[in-house]
């Protein structure tokens, strides 16, 4: 089964950047991936995601222009790069892989490995 790692979470002021990274020692290169936000409180929600080949991405609306995603094919790595963050964007991160058509939303469907989560906490 495939494992996923996540790593770069941690705390930032209003405004500053972290860069997370999703790893999957095996193969993430054949799975499309989606990072997933859990803000306190609320529901697990999809932020961005990236097919198998890179050449598809998703943005959730409200971090369009801000956010990025992309990975590195043949190290089996998916990032997720975030500027300009807000306080409400503190959560938990998780990275997922499947087979799936790409989307940002609540859907689960298509997902077979996910990570554990890395904590992000935006400061105002």
């Amino acid at each position: 089964q495939l494992q996923l790692a996540e790593s770069g979470g941690g705390s930032v002021q209003s405004g500053g950047s972290l860069r997370l990274s999703c790893e999957a020692p095996g193969s993430i290169d054949v799975y499309g991936a989606v990072w997933f936000r859990r803000a306190p409180g609320e529901e697990r929600e999809g932020v961005l995601c990236i097919s198998s080949n890179g050449e598809v991405t998703k943005y959730a609306d409200s971090v369009k222009g801000r956010f990025t995603i992309d990975r590195e094919k043949g190290k089996n790595l998916v990032y997720l790069q975030m500027n300009s963050l807000r306080s409400e964007e503190s959560g938990v991160y998780s990275c997922a892989a499947g087979l799936f058509s790409c989307r940002v939303d609540r859907s689960t469907s298509g997902i077979a490995s996910w990570g554990q989560g890395t904590l992000v906490t935006v400061s105002s």
